[in-house]
Parts: C-alpha cells; structure tokens; sequence
C-alpha cells in the first residue's frame, strides 16, 4: 500500500467516525455555513501577472514536520497584506498535521480571501463540512476518486456555493475526470505515489487542458523564474506551501518572491 492509499484508507475511517459525531444538519447550523463564498477562479481568470495562492501546512508525509511553531491567523494575514490570491489551509489531522481550528482561525483573520480547504475529499459530508468552517472552494484528487465520483461531488459543491479545484497529475486523470463542474484544474509537480516533484508535468500537461478552464500549478515551485516560465504556458495561480512553511518567516519568505516576480516583470516587459 502506498502513501496515497493509506491516505485515503484512513480518511474513510475518519469521515465515518464524524457522521456519528455532527449530523449534516448540524453543520447546516454552523454560523459560518450561510456565508458567501469568494471567486478564486474570477480572480484568476484575467490577471496579466502570477498570482500566489500561499498554503499553511505544519507537515507532510515525506518531510515529516515542516514547522511547528507558527500560527495560523499570524501567517495567513502576513500572507494576505504579501498580495496573494487566496489561501489554501490543510485540515487533515494525521498526515498533514492540519485540523479545522487550523483552518478557522485562519478564516477568521482573513474574512474576504478566497481559501481553499486542502484535504482529501472522498465523501459528499466532507463537502458539508467544508463550507461550514467556511471554505470557499474545494479540492478533488482525480488520483483518489472515479470519474463519476468526480462529478457528482463537483455538482454538490456548486449547489453548496463553493468552486471546485480538479488536481491531476497526469494526461489519463484529465482526460478522464475533466467536467463541466470543474473551476480550476490544479496541475500537481509531485507524484502522489514517490512524492517526487518535477515542473515537466505543468509543462506536458498544459496544452491538454481547454482554455475554459483556469489553470494552476501546485508543488516544487520555489523561484520566480519558474513561475514565469509556466506563467508563459498559461497557468495563472501557483500554489507553494512548502517553499514558505520551511522558513522561520513564512511570510517574509513570500515578500521575498514576490519581490523577484515584480523585478522580473518589469525589467522583462514582454516575458508575459
């Protein structure tokens, strides 16, 4: 069993034992259910430059412990007030070390930003707990899930108010999971097997994705330059947790690239 499918064994456990815990309807009657979701992909869609969506992640599978010492509301906001698109906070407890307090207390900082809740979605009540801790857009793992699966999970997040990012990492997931309910296809670097990264399969990949579509790249982005070159192949968002999380200021470290962005595009005003 790899790490993906012990990922996603242990997720259908967990979402189990949260049905018998909190009832959909008692979700329903969380506070921040009722709130309405901010656009990522309306963002996106029309930027003329690179735009950052910054993600807090206390640990990975591969690397184990990233930084535990920071808080998320800190963070988040110093990653808002660095100009990023929106947020992407990770709730899962067991390999990520993420939690729904994570994400809370990052929403909380930050109301208006579009913030993505980085999970494994593998149910429709994940859906619903999404949007009740106040997510305004959701991801699915073409890797974790059937076409089909895609698609009606796609459908109750739009009925819900949410966006939905379709992550593949390859020309078969696309092919095969791409629908209509899909916001934003999200090309990972990382193989979800090795947890190898290579920017190649942005590359590959972004031909193959229509122009309907808005596209970003996700995992082993850390420089400008690269983010320039993919940003040439039409991916509009980048999304980078690891490059910051690592730092002892996460968001200096976002300042910083931000910084080499703008310098790139101004001292190459035709490399967009």
């Amino acid at each position: 069993m790899n790490i993906l499918e012990k990922i996603i064994a242990r997720k259908r456990v967990e979402v189990a034992l949260s049905k018998k815990i909190k009832s959909i309807a008692d979700l329903e009657k969380e506070e921040l259910f009722g709130r309405t979701s901010a656009s990522l992909s309306a963002d996106l869609r029309n930027t003329q430059a690179p735009r950052i969506i910054s993600e807090f992640k206390r640990k990975s599978p591969s690397k184990g412990v990233i930084n535990g010492e920071v808080l998320p509301e800190i963070v988040t906001a110093d990653y808002v007030s660095a100009g990023v698109s929106a947020l992407s906070v990770l709730t899962d407890i067991d390999f990520f070390g993420g939690s729904f307090d994570d994400f809370l207390k990052a929403r909380r900082a930050n109301p208006n930003i579009p913030m993505l809740r980085k999970d494994f979605i593998v149910d429709e009540y994940q859906l619903f707990e999404a949007k009740s801790i106040g997510a305004d857009l959701i991801l699915l793992i073409a890797a974790c899930l059937e076409p089909s699966e895609v698609k009606a999970l796609s459908e109750k997040a739009h009925d819900l108010g949410m966006e939905v990012l379709l992550e593949v990492h390859n020309s078969e997931e696309l092919a095969q999971s791409l629908c209509d309910t899909v916001d934003i296809v999200g090309v990972n670097n990382r193989n979800l097997k090795t947890f190898e990264t290579s920017i190649q399969t942005s590359i590959d990949l972004s031909t193959q994705i229509p122009d309907s579509f808005v596209k970003i790249s996700e995992s082993g982005l850390s420089d400008a330059e690269t983010i320039f070159e993919l940003f040439n192949y039409g991916f509009k968002g980048f999304l980078i947790g690891e490059t910051f999380m690592k730092t002892e200021n996460p968001g200096a470290a976002l300042v910083a690239l931000q910084n080499n962005l703008l310098r790139i595009g101004n001292s190459n005003p035709h490399v967009v």
